[in-house]
């Protein structure tokens, strides 16, 4: 893990959905301990049972607090500790996702629509009411930044994303949104469209692995993991991106801007000899 430069001295947050070592979130969270800045960590308290965020806080001298992002009283609960414990919050780290019918397997033109619903309240519409508590209650304060996690699907057709895919296309709609109206404060929000990450979340995703190995041969850099991620999401959260916002920033190693790599060539024609 890179040295820590003080880039978030002074600074306070909330950081939702680290889950256990192979969260991103988690990874961010030790990032942004690393460069000084204190947070309330948040999850579902479903979460309580499948992960270990006692040993994070621990770790990063974090407050737990238990919070379910599609309930708008328990945000504002939230919230409403934040601003008892910092005064204040600076920055809101948002990475959450479920695809409620991608883990059934129910493909994208039979999707059971009340489980489609609930993915969107999760995965996207989680992040307008996470922002509007954080107004409404007056923790958020003038300068703050908020980064959101986001993926390729959103923009292109990986066809086992499924509904993912709406969802994080909803998510990065919700950045730009209310990036306009965030503005007016000076507060900027941005979404980091990740490469395939071995978390929790992917591997409930059918033909992750596949997904992650395609994007690993086409990407310049390969795959991006979490631990740049993470360095990267602090820099979002820093001054040094005070003038960036309602933006959709690729964290994936040149993937977005590839067509094909002489590497996938040989390996099809290799296919395609056969």
């Amino acid at each position: 893990m890179a040295k820590g430069n003080g880039l978030l001295e002074g600074k306070t947050g909330v950081i939702f959905g680290a889950l256990n070592d192979s969260s991103i979130a988690w990874k961010i969270a030790e990032a942004v301990h690393r460069e000084g800045g204190r947070f309330i960590l948040s999850n579902a308290p479903v979460a309580k049972r499948l992960g270990g965020l006692d040993e994070l806080a621990e770790k990063t001298d974090a407050k737990i607090v238990w919070a379910d992002a599609t309930n708008d009283d328990d945000l504002a609960s939230l919230f409403n500790e934040a601003k008892e414990a910092y005064g204040g919050v600076d920055f809101i780290v948002h990475s959450i996702g479920m695809g409620l019918n991608v883990r059934k397997n129910r493909p994208y033109e039979n999707l059971k629509y009340e489980w489609y619903h609930k993915t969107l309240d999760i995965s996207a519409i989680s992040l307008h009411r996470t922002v509007h508590a954080a107004e409404e209650t007056g923790a958020l304060n003038d300068g703050a930044s908020i980064v959101a996690l986001s993926y390729i699907g959103a923009q292109r057709v990986f066809s086992k994303y499924s509904e993912m895919g709406d969802a994080k296309a909803l998510l990065e709609s919700i950045v730009r949104s209310y990036g306009y109206r965030l503005g007016k404060r000076g507060i900027r929000i941005n979404a980091v469209s990740q490469s395939p990450t071995k978390t929790t979340a992917g591997s409930g995703i059918s033909g992750f692995n596949a997904m992650f190995e395609f994007a690993e041969r086409l990407a310049p850099l390969g795959n991006a993991d979490s631990e740049s991620c993470a360095d990267y999401t602090v820099s979002l959260l820093s001054d040094l991106t005070r003038m960036v916002t309602m933006q959709t920033l690729f964290h994936d190693g040149g993937f977005s801007n590839m067509g094909i790599s002489d590497l996938l060539v040989e390996n099809l024609s290799e296919v395609l000899e056969d």
